[in-house]
């Protein structure tokens, strides 16, 4: 994917904190991610269902080590 210039949050008085400030963006990004990493899995023969699932385990190994 081509590099897009996006927006950078900037502080206005009416954000409180860097993480309101942020959060839209890591959020965008997320999903970004989430459907590239949903199309490849798709691509490779899983279904949606089954990468949404594998995408959830990594995500709890990430939050919880020892579950691997």
């Amino acid at each position: 994917m081509p590099l897009s210039k996006h927006a950078i949050p900037v502080a206005q008085s009416n954000v409180v904190t860097v993480q309101e400030a942020l959060e839209p963006l890591f959020v965008k990004l997320e999903v970004e991610a989430d459907a590239r990493l949903i199309r490849a899995a798709v691509s490779a023969g899983w279904t949606a269902e089954e990468a949404v699932a594998a995408i959830d385990d990594l995500r709890r190994q990430d939050v919880d080590p020892s579950r691997h």
